[in-house]
């Protein structure tokens, strides 16, 4: 063990050299140590709603999971550690207002994902389809290399192009104050920060990740995973830092989720006579896993520390998220304000936990249902009914329309918008179901889903599946030998979807085998079943 340990420690450093070496990490990364936690204080808005509008417009507030597994919160009657660990301010969101049990990410991956949510378009349309990353990092974490030969630009200039609309952006139209708290990683060059895209105040981070503490507070508890190259890299590159609109990074006053948390019901407080849109974009639980120690004490019935780290963070994510709900009520805000839950993509393999997506197969990364099917809550006391259930397939890219349509834009008429207004067609009982197409695309890796339907075609191999989802959910049953019309009818769709996309706006580095079935920690040995996956 002890050899392991010094393996992984000196291939976390060596990591870390490559990547200064090579100008690899963000901005904020690379500036000198964070100063110690400083305050600072949001812009205020108005002593008193205005007695010239006739009603104030429903004030948005977002609230991202990072890599949260189905599995994790209790709302589905599972839960981390055999639902041992409630999520009672998450399930919450669910029980008082709308859920919807056949929702799904933009992408299988961090950035992809949160460029389709905010702005209501594919990925591949955007163009943003890979995470922006740089070769050194592709390369030391593994994968088949693609072309050493490609040109590839720096990092730094990789983002969410200027021309994409987002959230943030439409609803200067009707005078919101925009707010992103956490993690972005949509870009740190000028043009494609947070700023830039429509947010009056940023606190938070560009880059995919942070630590949630110093790795040496007494009151922390850090679990590594030693098989994970990825998790050495974030390890030995990664700080316990944030900014406040680009300015002097400093460290949070305590752990990252609970810090995010208290600053939102701040922002919340400061807002409270005006329009608000509010992002909230928690790190946790994704990768380094770090929860506090009051956290992980309260959980001693957990026997694998790394689920009981784990089963913490999520603990705390939870407690966050009820002190929001909990300002919004206390500042009267509750019934006019739209709150949203959901996560950006599945649980990773490269925990080595289990049962994270359960009942589902696959992970992030996998268009499999375990990396893209995510919890999806919308609660809206004043139109939207308690405990109501909406079944049809939505996904990531309806909240954009949704958002806009409650706020009372109308969608922009210059651009394809591939979402809709999902509560129009949830509230409405002459509504037909929704039945359009969803469509992801990584590289060669294609999928598409329509009537119950999912076709995954993986280009690079050959490699196709056929799943009834309607009867066959968790995607035992591979039919493409068994339905070749279906899949015909399918293919035909997808191909059509896919001619319409535009190229990327850079290559993908690296293409890497991912198991559809096991951990990175308990891949056997000799053939498995694995998707391919570019980024």
């Amino acid at each position: 063990m002890k050899l392991r340990t010094n393996i992984a420690a000196i291939l976390a450093f060596c990591l870390l050299l490559l990547a200064l070496q090579q100008g690899r990490l963000d901005r904020i990364s690379l500036a000198a140590e964070a100063a110690e936690t400083r305050p600072f204080s949001w812009q205020a808005g108005p002593g008193s709603v205005s007695p010239a509008s006739d009603a104030k417009a429903p004030n948005i507030v977002l609230i991202l999971a990072d890599d949260l597994g189905w599995n994790d919160i209790t709302h589905y009657g599972g839960g981390i550690a055999g639902g041992t660990v409630p999520t009672p301010n998450i399930d919450s969101i669910a029980q008082q207002g709308m859920h919807f049990p056949r929702a799904y990410a933009g992408n299988a991956t961090c950035a992809p994902s949160r460029a389709a949510l905010l702005t209501g378009r594919y990925g591949p349309r955007t163009g943003f389809e890979f995470t922006p990353t740089s070769p050194g990092f592709a390369r030391q974490t593994g994968g088949r290399w693609i072309d050493e030969n490609a040109e590839y630009p720096p990092p730094s200039e990789l983002g969410l192009p200027t021309s994409e609309l987002t959230i943030a952006e439409s609803l200067k139209e009707k005078d919101y104050h925009s707010i992103l708290l956490g993690k972005w990683h949509l870009g740190s060059a000028e043009g494609t920060v947070p700023n830039d895209q429509g947010f009056d105040e940023f606190l938070g981070f560009n880059s995919g990740a942070r630590l949630f503490m110093d790795v040496d507070d007494p009151q922390v508890v850090n679990s590594r995973q030693e098989f994970d190259p990825i998790d050495n890299f974030l390890w030995a590159s990664q700080r316990f830092a944030i900014s406040y609109n680009q300015g002097e990074t400093f460290k949070p006053g305590s752990h990252m989720t609970d810090y995010l948390s208290r600053e939102a019901v701040s922002a919340i407080e400061a807002n409270a006579n005006r329009p608000f849109f509010m992002f909230l974009s928690y790190n946790a639980p994704h990768t380094p896993l770090q929860a506090e120690k009051s956290d992980y004490d309260a959980l001693s019935h957990i026997e694998d520390h790394t689920e009981r780290t784990y089963a913490a963070m999520l603990r705390g994510l939870d407690r966050g998220i009820g002190q929001v709900l909990a300002a919004l009520e206390e500042n009267g805000l509750e019934e006019n304000t739209i709150v949203i839950f959901t996560s950006d993509n599945g649980g990773a393999n490269y925990l080595g936990l289990t049962d994270i997506n359960q009942p589902y197969r696959g992970w992030k990364l996998s268009f499999f249902e375990g990396g893209i099917r995510v919890p999806y809550f919308i609660k809206w006391p004043t139109r939207i009914p308690a405990a109501s259930e909406y079944s049809s397939p939505v996904a990531h890219i309806d909240v954009f329309p949704t958002v806009l349509a409650a706020a009372g834009i109308d969608i922009p008429d210059d651009r394809v918008i591939d979402g809709v207004d999902i509560l129009n067609a949830a509230l409405d009982a002459e509504q037909p179901p929704l039945n359009r197409p969803l469509y992801w695309r990584d590289a060669g890796y294609k999928v598409v889903q329509q009537d119950g339907w999912k076709l995954q075609v993986q280009e690079q191999n050959g490699q196709r599946w056929l799943y009834n989802l309607n009867n066959d959910p968790t995607e035992q049953n591979n039919l493409i030998d068994n339905q070749p019309d279906r899949a015909e009818l399918l293919m035909q769709t997808l191909y059509e979807i896919d001619g319409q996309m535009s190229e990327p706006l850079w290559p993908g580095l690296t293409d890497r085998e991912v198991s559809i079935d096991y951990t990175l920690e308990n891949e056997p040995e000799g053939e498995r079943e694995t998707i391919i996956w570019t980024n």
